[in-house]
Order: C-alpha cells, then structure tokens, then sequence
C-alpha cells in the first residue's frame, strides 16, 4: 500500500521529481504531475525554470510541458484510471528511489548546518506559532526548499499547513499578524504590484482575482532580515491523515455529459481549502449548456477557485458536467480541471455578487 497524500514528491530512478495530486489513489500508484527533471534527462530554454541549488541543475516544468514530455519519454509513468477510462500522469510503488514529505523534511531543517534560507523559514513559522497557538508539526515544506536545491538570493518559502482546523487558526494569525505592520504581509494588500500580470481567464476578471487572492490570507511577504531581502511566502492547506476519505474505486465510472453554466448555493465549504477544492450545493439552476439542476457538488483543480467561496454563498460555476457512478450511487458534479486550449479559461467559480472594485 502506498500512503501518499497531496504535496508528497514521488522521485523515480533517473530523477525525476513529481507532486502527487490530490487524495484519491489506487492502492499502489499515485495520480502526479511531474514538476521537476535533472539536466541529464531534459532542460529547457525558460529562464523561470532553472534550479541550481545542487551540483545537478534542475529544470521546473511550466504548464503542460511536464505531461507532454512523460507522455513521449516516460510512458511508464502513466497508468490507467479506471474511473476516468484514460491513462494519467502517476508513478507506482516499484518505481521510485524515495517519497519526499513536506513534513518530514521540514524537522530535519533542525537538525542540518542552518543557514540564511532555512534560518527565514523558521522565523516565519515561529512568527505564526507565536500567534495561533501552532506546533512544528503542523507544518511542512515543499518547492525548492523541500528538494535542497533552494537559493537564497531568488527562493521563495513554500509552507504546507495540515489539517483544517489548523489551517483557520493560521488564518486568523495571519490577519493579526498583517494587521501589525510587522515584517510579514499580505501579498495582494498591494494589488498594483500584479496589475501587470498576464490574465487570461475570461470570467474572472484580474480585478477579482486580487480581491479574492488578499482575502484567502495564506499569501504572505515576508521583509527578511536573515536575507535582507523581501521574499514571498505560501501557506498551502493540506489534509491531516485523519481527514482523508479515499474516493478511488475501479468499478466507479465518471462520464463527461458536457459544458455547463450555473448558478447554485453552497451547501458546505470544509473540503473547499484544499486540492481538489470541493464545494456541497444545493439550489442549482442551469444557466446555459448541458442541464446540471441535479449537480449536488463542484469539484475544482484549478487553483484560482479554491477558498472562494463560503458556505451559504450564491456562486457562478462553469466546467464540465460529470456523471460520478460508483458501486452505492450515481450523482452529477460539475468539474474544473486541465482543459486543453482555450476552454480553460472559460472555466470560473466565483460568488455571483461581486466585490467593490479596489
């Protein structure tokens, strides 16, 4: 049985780094997306994807670069979904030299030679530990940080969060602690900053996205004095182990009934923080394309709509409307995923009464 939850980083013999997906596995292989690969086996001209932190330069896959390349190299690291009847991008228990943890590799940060880099992720940490009542073990690392190749003058700092509870009591922390003026803010409190930003997503406007980015608090600047140097901190929830309920069968099928735009509420939002990002509705009414009145939850893999929404909230939702059959049930979720081309952007998942505009 292989026990991997999402953020977890799968490394195969020739090393190659993935990020398991999510929560819902076969009992021996992992859905993944592929995220990093040595120059031995592939480099790019990208000048965003260089990691240089160790004597092997690696390259940091961009959009569906990653898939592309295992697809045409790497086939043995697919496998077929049998809900979805296609093969995935996902690694099997024989195939890998190591599973890093977030977890695990952000205690040995106390054990190692510090230095300036594991010395600034510590004080955030401490910094919210300090307020939230936190311990070490609810946090962990992922990014460069998680994979030794970090560099002090460019690295962000990647945190995971475990477990729900926690994550609100870290959010409320955060605010605190934003509200101090101290030396960690909120990313977006100065929405100038990302005005230039390339945005594509033709429901959402870039003005909402800011608007809802602040709101979501696990987005954070932190002015380093152990880097002299302002440097960008994620927060990223994650399940605690207690918290998973695997929903992979094989004799579950999911069957794409077409696209959909709609109008619902929010019945439930406590699996909304994490990815997949799930949202409970009730009260749907179909808007145009496929007939989803009957969709009782939206499932969502795009980062932009996770933690926007509330409970009790009128939200807009288009994607691909699914029919889920497993062995007790059938029911309708309407999906946001990987679409390829434009249709992506099309996709949206957001209250339906708007913000003031900043």
């Amino acid at each position: 049985m292989l026990k991997v939850r999402d953020r977890d980083a799968p490394v195969t013999q020739e090393g190659l780094i993935f990020r398991v997906y999510g929560y819902d596995h076969p009992p021996t292989a992992c859905v993944c997306d592929v995220e990093y690969a040595p120059e031995t086996i592939y480099q790019s001209s990208d000048p965003r994807a260089v990691r240089d932190g160790l004597p092997i330069v690696y390259y940091k896959f961009y959009g569906d670069e990653g898939l592309r390349f295992v697809m045409e190299k790497y086939p043995q690291y697919t496998f077929f979904h049998e809900p979805l009847q296609r093969r995935m991008v996902g690694v099997r228990e024989g195939q890998l030299s190591e599973v890093r943890r977030p977890d695990h590799r952000f205690q040995l940060l106390f054990s190692e030679e510090p230095d300036r880099m594991i010395d600034a992720t510590i004080s955030v940490v401490e910094m919210v530990m300090e307020v939230s009542g936190l311990s070490y073990g609810d946090f962990g690392v992922f990014g460069s940080i998680l994979h030794d190749f970090y560099n002090e003058y460019f690295s962000d700092i990647d945190l995971v969060v475990y477990g729900r509870r926690n994550l609100l009591d870290l959010i409320e922390a955060l605010k605190c602690l934003y509200e101090e003026g101290g030396p960690l803010a909120n990313e977006f409190s100065q929405p100038s900053q990302h005005l230039s930003k390339n945005w594509r997503f033709k429901n959402y406007t870039l003005q909402e996205y800011l608007f809802y980015e602040e709101r979501k608090m696990i987005y954070a600047v932190y002015d380093s004095p152990e880097l002299g140097r302002k440097v960008k901190v994620e927060f990223e929830p994650v399940k605690d182990w207690s918290e998973i309920r695997n929903e992979y069968d094989p004799r579950s099928r999911i069957t794409f009934k077409g696209w959909t735009r709609v109008e619902a509420t929010v019945a439930g939002d406590e699996d909304s923080y994490f990815t997949p990002a799930v949202y409970l509705l009730e009260d749907v009414e179909t808007v145009s394309g496929a007939r989803a009145d009957d969709a009782v939850r939206a499932v969502t893999y795009v980062e932009e709509f996770r933690m926007m929404a509330r409970e009790g909230d009128r939200v807009l939702i288009e994607g691909m409307l699914e029919e889920v059959q497993t062995p007790k049930r059938t029911f309708h979720q309407i999906t946001l995923s990987y679409v390829p081309g434009e249709k992506y952007y099309d996709q949206v998942l957001k209250p339906s009464t708007l913000p003031p505009v900043k």
